[in-house]
């Protein structure tokens, strides 16, 4: 079983749901940090989720209500908790290991149900989470039931999961994990998907919990 390795920061406490109780809408990374993503790969990674935080940066409102969070795999690491957009510093990720997916989505799930706790305590309304994967390979780990769970949340609207492969990505995996045909990425344009995710999470934070929000076309940074 991969150990969990949890970084030593200061937890998004309750009292910022006193100071900010705007409706949230959550946005996890999974992001693929195996030996494989070393080089360009996770250069480029870590260039697109500098690239997120800045776009989010220029709306107001989105840096209120989005909340991100990233856990990479390779080992399995949660880098950070849910933050709003304002407090959320992008870490600067390495690569090594192999590709424990299967337990990092299970840790994602969890890390989004909590999340979701800690709202309905707090009286916080919220949107439906989203669930965002990317990896260049196939997990080296047990996944089947990490694709159960997938699909159970799906299937009750606890969270949105979407699937994206970078080169060399097992595509056949992730469609069985993902309920949403994946998306294979073009080239190496994780700046242009981080800003794709931007635009979509200020859409969502735009409107109103609950509602359907239609998805922006990925054209411009995947293959379609």
């Amino acid at each position: 079983m991969n150990e969990m390795i949890f970084p030593e920061q200061t937890p998004f406490g309750t009292d910022s749901f006193a100071e900010n109780p705007s409706p949230r809408c959550a946005c996890l990374l999974l992001l693929d940090t195996s030996g494989s993503m070393s080089g360009k790969p996770i250069e480029e990674l870590n260039a697109g989720l500098a690239g997120l935080k800045k776009e989010l940066a220029h709306d107001s409102l989105a840096m209120k209500m989005v909340e991100i969070a990233v856990i990479s795999f390779g080992p399995v690491t949660i880098e950070n908790t849910f933050q709003t957009a304002q407090n959320f510093f992008p870490p600067n990720l390495s690569a090594n290991g192999d590709t424990p997916m299967g337990a990092a989505i299970k840790q994602g799930i969890e890390l989004v149900r909590q999340r979701k706790d800690d709202y309905k305590s707090n009286g916080i309304s919220y949107f439906r989470p989203w669930i965002f994967l990317i990896t260049d390979g196939g997990p080296t780990d047990e996944w089947q039931s990490a694709a159960r769970q997938v699909h159970e949340g799906e299937d009750k609207g606890a969270f949105a999961f979407f699937a994206v492969g970078v080169a060399g990505a097992n595509m056949n995996a992730l469609r069985q994990i993902s309920v949403r045909e994946p998306l294979k990425l073009e080239g190496l344009k994780f700046r242009e998907l981080f800003q794709w995710l931007s635009n979509s999470m200020k859409d969502v934070s735009q409107s109103i919990p609950g509602a359907a929000v239609p998805i922006k076309s990925p054209k411009g940074w995947a293959e379609v």
